[in-house]
């Protein structure tokens, strides 16, 4: 099989170059292992490390520089797809990581066939620093990050979603290319997509990938902002592509704003309530997201991260809602 390694990016000179040395590591063969590389409109070298590498990396059966024609996602993921050649078409994201076996293990897994496969993919912290740490334990928590199934689990089975995901051409060819109406939840779409049209999707726990976390809570807070966003706006395209677990945080600030008004009043018994359910849960989901790691006093602002992370998503949620409404009245 040919196999297709696909990665977007922009402004990412930081971590990209990891990225491709992983690509170079590679133990399956090089000659059956094309690199499509699309550039985002990067402000930074990352255009120039994509070409670099690209004339540096002969023994690989074909290397791509090319650019994202629009400006998500999406769009990007897309131009990757029509200029790649492969059997299989593996989607990696400029922040990941990958093990020496990924590829080749991708390949195993279809090959007993499947046409849709991945695995695990927690999260790494950019330095062995405490703080680093610590945003690596609020983004690896439950209470943190959420329930998906590619974060943690360990035995094989079928899931609705997955990242750093390998997929078989024929199966864009059948469902189409990504939706680039969608920001950050194209891959949600397109999966529940995949899954309608009869495909399964693979998680297999012997697939493993990395993905660095945020190296600053303003940079953390940004990424749920913008993930809360377009959770919502997804419910007025493909709403079955959604969870109940992706509104948590959009009922949690609407529980803030309902209470407080409810306090002004002189009725703060429902306030008093959640407050102190949630910081009982979020103190005790800190001590449970920090019992094995090396004791540091900066751990205890972890309480404190999941309320702005929290936060953060769930008013993304709240703009994201009003957005949606408002596209749906436009167009009627």
């Amino acid at each position: 099989m040919l196999v297709s390694i696909c990665t977007i990016a922009r402004n990412e000179e930081g971590y990209l170059p990891h990225l491709l040395d992983d690509i170079t590591k590679q133990n399956f063969p090089a000659g059956q292992i094309e690199v499509v590389m699309v550039d985002s409109g990067s402000k930074d070298g990352t255009r120039g490390i994509m070409e670099n590498f690209a004339e540096k990396n002969s023994q690989f059966y074909n290397c791509t520089v090319t650019e994202n024609p629009g400006d998500n996602q999406a769009s990007g993921w897309n131009q990757a797809i029509r200029t790649s050649t492969g059997d299989i078409i593996i989607r990696l994201d400029a922040h990941g990581r990958i093990p020496t076996d990924f590829v080749s293990k991708n390949v195993e897994c279809m090959e007993s066939g499947e046409d849709v496969t991945g695995g695990p993919r927690p999260n790494l912290p950019e330095k062995d620093t405490p703080w680093q740490r610590l945003l690596l334990s609020a983004e690896s928590s439950m209470f943190g990050s959420g329930i998906a199934g590619f974060r943690r689990k360990n035995e094989k089975k079928y899931v609705k979603s997955m990242f750093h995901a390998a997929y078989r051409r024929e199966v864009f060819e059948k469902v189409g290319l990504f939706n680039e109406n969608l920001g950050r939840t194209e891959d949600n779409e397109m999966h529940y997509r995949i899954r309608k049209a009869g495909y399964r999707l693979c998680y297999d726990p012997q697939i493993h990938s990395w993905q660095y976390v945020r190296s600053s809570v303003p940079g953390m807070m940004k990424q749920k902002y913008g993930n809360g966003e377009w959770v919502a706006r997804t419910l007025g395209v493909c709403p079955g592509c959604l969870s109940i677990y992706h509104f948590v945080p959009f009922a949690f600030v609407l529980a803030i704003i309902v209470t407080t008004i409810l306090a002004a009043v002189k009725k703060p018994f429902l306030a008093i309530t959640m407050w102190i359910t949630y910081w009982c849960g979020a103190i005790g989901m800190a001590v449970l997201a920090v019992k094995n790691e090396a004791k540091h006093i900066c751990q205890l602002l972890l309480p404190g991260i999941f309320f702005l992370l929290h936060l953060s998503y769930g008013v993304g949620s709240v703009v994201g809602m009003t957005k949606m409404i408002k596209d749906k009245f436009t167009k009627k």
